[in-house]
């Protein structure tokens, strides 16, 4: 009798599981109501995210190596405390409805800014690289869209990039880029003119570590990235932006080991403006910014007037 009613029950188990797998709207993955057909693939409702997969070089000499060189390189000691910053008064009331979203600058525009002074120095704020940003354009874009597939499958090759990659919804990958105001009737507003990437983490070491070690040593008449004139005005807004930028001709291209393996494959070859974008900020934050990509290897070169 036993046997019998276990065997009626696991009848009555496998009958209740065919009804329901057999209506496509009582199916439940992972304890979540399904929306999907009944006859696809099940999707997991867990973000898939990729890490790196071996270690970077470069990451790891900064932390071992440059940090600390940086931090005693550019330490000011201050005896006495910093006085409290004046309040200086903002171009629009921020109390106003009608000028509330809008950017609110300081009286004074650009001679407040460049006169700002960096945060104190403490091992929290050591100079660091936050992101890399490669852009390239394309003036044959202009005329024909086209013209822009082979520069955007260039960039994607360079970074490695996709949009949205690992199922990080902050990764944009590449970017194309617009023109923002007409230029003597050759660019027009909303005009594709290029395209764009930004790197961080894992891949923005790497891409530095190719283009140190590859690229630029066999660059011809490459001297270094120019720096200012001696002499020249130090209170300039891009001297407090702690960003540094340079600038490969199209021939550095075929360079790039992932470029170098099928040049063919693209139909020209294409220059970029590269910018290292740091945390620096303040008064002299663009020659602390120097002074880190200095400890990758980067050289830099004061040409003279």
């Amino acid at each position: 009798m036993a046997a019998t009613s276990a065997t009626t029950a696991a009848k009555k188990v496998v009958e209740t599981a065919v009804q329901t797998f057999s209506k496509a709207g009582s199916i439940t993955q992972f304890g979540i109501p399904s929306k999907r057909p009944y006859n696809s693939v099940p999707v997991t409702p867990t973000k898939i995210v990729l890490h790196e997969y071996a270690p970077s070089r470069y990451e790891d000499h900064y932390f071992n190596t440059v940090r600390d060189d940086v931090m005693y390189m550019n330490y000011t000691h201050e005896l006495v405390p910093r006085p409290p910053r004046r309040d200086i008064r903002l171009k629009f009331d921020p109390e106003d409805p009608y000028s509330k979203y809008r950017k609110n600058y300081s009286v004074g525009g650009d001679a407040q800014v460049v006169r700002e002074l960096p945060p104190p120095d403490t091992p929290e704020n050591v100079t660091r690289l936050e992101r890399i940003q490669i852009h390239t354009m394309v003036k044959q874009a202009v005329q024909s869209r086209q013209e822009l597939v082979g520069a955007i499958m260039a960039v994607r090759a360079l970074s490695g990039e996709t949009s949205k990659g690992g199922g990080l919804h902050a990764v944009e990958g590449v970017q194309i880029t617009k023109g923002k105001r007409p230029v003597g009737g050759w660019i027009r507003p909303n005009i594709p003119v290029g395209a764009k990437v930004d790197l961080k983490g894992h891949s923005m070491y790497e891409f530095m570590s190719t283009l140190v070690d590859f690229v630029l040593p066999r660059l011809r008449d490459f001297d270094g990235v120019p720096l200012p004139y001696a002499g020249s005005n130090v209170h300039k807004v891009s001297s407090v932006s702690g960003v540094v930028a340079m600038g490969l001709p199209p021939e550095a291209m075929q360079f790039f080991p992932q470029i170098e393996v099928n040049v063919d494959a693209y139909p020209r070859q294409y220059g970029m403006h590269i910018h290292f974008v740091t945390n620096a900020t303040g008064v002299g934050a663009q020659d602390r910014a120097r002074a880190l990509l200095s400890g990758f290897q980067i050289p830099f070169t004061r040409t003279r007037r």
